[in-house]
């Protein structure tokens, strides 16, 4: 989205700040997603590869299982948390096919430095980041086959209603004191590569999704490649 000529999908919403121009999801007052697919073309498959770069707008809270009614972490698993084809993660969702199988999850935290000072406790922080509970809670249908990182380097547990133009997601640079971790476990940063248990011609789907309105987050995608093998 470098070019000033080009435009989002159809069903997106651009977002532009500070020289960055990058689609979020549509829905401005509820939780959701927004999809791209793309055909085949009868290519037959057994392995996907890829990078995506976004960024967080915001109070995105990765893969926060609840309903943040101030619920003790995990005492509360809000339905659309388990469910593939929800908005299951503030961040970026990419599936093959009808019914939805997982590819890769791009997942964005709150803080990469620091706890949200509500709760001091990590928990709206990357699954992968130090002292987060998220991994306890990370859904089964993602298992390993996530990156996550949060575009917001604040040390006092806040976060501002910007987009985070000077920390680029899912690139495995710029990765704070909490998140490193999250970081140099995924060499490939940012490439990710799946093998599938099968060969297959089904479509790919990349979804931008939050469990808020936009106002709240959103993590608009400047730039991605997909590739099939």
């Amino acid at each position: 989205m470098t070019d000033a000529t080009v435009n989002c999908p159809s069903g997106f919403r651009l977002h532009q700040s500070g020289g960055v121009r990058a689609c979020g999801k549509a829905k401005p007052n509820v939780g959701s997603c927004t999809s791209v697919q793309f055909p085949s073309n009868g290519i037959s498959y057994s392995e996907v590869c890829g990078r995506v770069v976004g960024y967080q707008y915001n109070s995105r809270d990765a893969v926060y299982p609840g309903r943040y009614d101030d619920e003790s972490y995990g005492s509360v698993i809000d339905s659309s948390h388990t469910d593939i084809n929800s908005y299951y993660v503030d961040g970026v969702s990419i599936t093959r096919g009808s019914p939805r199988q997982h590819v890769w999850t791009l997942i964005a935290g709150l803080n990469e430095a620091s706890n949200y000072t509500h709760s001091n406790d990590g928990c709206y922080n990357c699954p992968c980041s130090q002292g987060s509970p998220q991994n306890s809670t990370l859904q089964s249908f993602i298992g390993n086959d996530y990156f996550c990182e949060s575009g917001n380097p604040a040390t006092d547990g806040t976060f501002q209603a910007i987009l985070y133009v000077s920390d680029p997601l899912w690139d495995g640079k710029g990765c704070g004191s909490l998140e490193g971790v999250c970081c140099t476990s995924r060499p490939s940063l940012p490439w990710f590569n799946k093998v599938l248990n099968t060969a297959t011609t089904d479509y790919l789907e990349l979804r931008v999704c939050a469990d808020s309105g936009t106002a709240d987050e959103d993590v608009p995608v400047s730039y991605y490649e997909l590739y099939v093998k």
